[in-house]
């Protein structure tokens, strides 16, 4: 039975702007404030996600969140209609509404970690969604995330859902951007390879001093436990704390893997050849290219200005992947002699493709950011929801409710206009009917 690597997009939602609350993300930081394109930013996750379909790759979509956040907004003492709770919030706590209205759940690595069924001790395909306690706007995400997932990922005999973990520092957990898998086929039992900033409950082991280490040791390990890992196939490093001060706020922004490649700049992670030695004793017999990145030739600025890493690494064919890099990597001068010269060292990697996803960039996230990876067999495929896979026909039907319900801009003091609230329970009621997802909002129940 064949296997594949389904990537699940965040379908950009229709409020996405520029608030700059992820204090460590030097994109987002950067250019808060600055005026943000819903409709541009959407189309441009289509489009790239559609572009890899067309290239053969399987491709799924998940729907974006609903803000503002009205059950959090109530739960911080705001009260009375929908737009008196807008109105006292902008006037009292800006902070508070700009964080209720993040637009930060478009990016789906963050939201859950997924071991396929070839990994896990009963054969089931897990699932645990990410807490993302570490930043207020991101904590909203998790019970949404997980309604969504289940909308998705329907069949209780293939998938298990399970709770994310203890909302608390000791436990922070931002899902699939610290994780990789690797494998000679994505059906075979791979070596889940697992990337913490810090010890949870350990205050004498390293860790950043100027940004917050966003993914604890202990998250991972309870991730491995949830799911049945065998530990002869799992790995857990702990990245560079110098990197992360120096805005890699997660590992995905450091390093890349698929399947029998691991592309990783020198610097990423604590005693790295030690690691290196464990992954490819555990990988097994089988070649598990390594390709380290050189400080001399890409350093650790120019990575994070042009998400050389927050790439992803797609399979063509058996043999041979490409790259997917944004289009801030073909204006850094450093990165893209560095792509023309990677196609060359003899590994899968043989081409390159850009592709221009601006808008998230501007808001700290790359292609691999909007994407959350799934292996699934044929049989498993069955027990996906249909209508969040991507075809022609739900590309064409999403293209054109993106042009009817989103906003060409939004400013800031944008998030003021209780209309907006409107506009945004018009378009996601009716996307969930384009998308058959049932009742995953609040507002619907």
């Amino acid at each position: 039975m064949n296997t594949y690597e389904f990537n699940f997009d965040g379908l950009v939602g229709p409020t996405h702007n520029y608030a700059g609350l992820s204090a460590g993300n030097v994109a987002s930081m950067k250019n808060a404030g600055d005026i943000s394109s819903p409709k541009k930013a959407a189309k441009q996750g289509l489009a790239k996600a559609k572009a890899l379909s067309d290239m053969g790759l399987k491709q799924g979509i998940l729907a974006p969140h609903a803000r503002p956040d009205f059950t959090l907004l109530k739960r911080l003492g705001f009260t009375g209609t929908e737009k008196e709770i807008v109105e006292k919030a902008a006037k009292a706590a800006p902070e508070i509404l700009a964080a209720c209205y993040s637009a930060s759940a478009m990016w789906t690595a963050n939201a859950a970690t997924i071991s396929p069924s070839a990994d896990t001790a009963d054969g089931k395909i897990h699932m645990t969604p990410a807490n993302l306690n570490n930043k207020f706007h991101r904590s909203i995400e998790p019970s949404l995330t997980a309604n969504i997932l289940k909308a998705t990922f329907k069949d209780q005999n293939i998938f298990t859902h399970h709770q994310f973990l203890p909302e608390v520092n000791h436990f922070g957990d931002e899902g699939a951007a610290n994780h990789t898998r690797f494998c000679q086929n994505y059906g075979d039992k791979g070596v889940e390879f697992f990337v913490f900033g810090k010890y949870g409950f350990r205050h004498d082991m390293p860790a950043p001093r100027r940004f917050p280490a966003r993914q604890t040791y202990e998250a991972s390990a309870a991730v491995a436990r949830l799911h049945g890992l065998d530990e002869s196939k799992t790995v857990f490093a702990q990245q560079n704390p110098d990197v992360i001060d120096a805005g890699v706020f997660h590992n995905d922004v450091i390093s890349v893997g698929n399947k029998n490649v691991y592309f990783y700049h020198e610097t990423a992670l604590v005693n790295s050849d030690n690691v290196i030695s464990e992954l490819k004793e555990k990988f097994g017999q089988e070649i598990l290219h390594c390709i380290k990145v050189p400080l001399q030739k890409v350093s650790v600025k120019d990575s994070v200005e042009s998400y050389l890493f927050n790439s992803q690494l797609v399979s063509l064919t058996n043999e041979t992947m490409a790259i997917v890099v944004p289009e801030e990597c073909r204006t850094n001068k450093n990165v893209w002699n560095y792509l023309q010269e990677l196609t060359t060292l003899g590994t899968p990697v043989t081409e390159v493709k850009v592709y221009d996803v601006k808008e998230s960039m501007k808001n700290g996230g790359g292609p691999a950011c909007l994407r959350l990876r799934v292996a699934l067999n044929e049989s498993e495929i069955k027990g996906v929801n249909p209508n969040t896979i991507l075809t022609d026909d739900l590309f064409n039907k999403l293209n054109t409710w993106v042009d009817k319900h989103y906003r060409d801009q939004i400013h800031p003091d944008d998030l003021r206009d209780p209309s907006l609230v409107d506009e945004v329970k018009v378009a996601l009621d009716e996307l969930t009917q384009i998308m058959q997802l049932g009742s995953v909002y609040d507002f619907q129940k």
